[in-house]
């Protein structure tokens, strides 16, 4: 899935998603819901900037939802390296696929 999105593949993804999700808007604050939501997220932040992420650890938690430690970056369309860091993506599925999202 992180292969996809870092090469823009968002039909790849949202296969991976319930048509419902529920996913966090972490670059403009807030959350989207649903494919559509995702879609018009993304593709708004991709003409402003340039994010990769990479994951580098998987934990699976009590509760059921799965943790990725994840090292992000962000370019200017013009590669200015605008943020780098690790985060926390943690998941929440239902029948298999992702239903929620949050960063940590």
């Amino acid at each position: 899935m992180y292969e996809a999105f870092n090469t823009r593949d968002i039909d790849d993804v949202l296969l991976q998603m319930t048509e419902d999700v529920d996913w966090p808007n972490a670059w403009e604050g807030g959350r989207v819901h649903g494919h559509d939501g995702v879609r018009d997220y993304w593709i708004r932040q991709w003409s402003a900037i340039d994010p990769t992420v990479r994951p580098v650890g998987f934990t699976q938690r009590p509760d059921g939802t799965t943790a990725v430690e994840v090292d992000q970056m962000a370019r200017g369309l013009d590669g200015t390296l605008l943020g780098e860091g690790r985060v926390l993506h943690v998941y929440t599925f239902r029948n298999g696929l992702i239903a929620r999202m949050d960063v940590e």
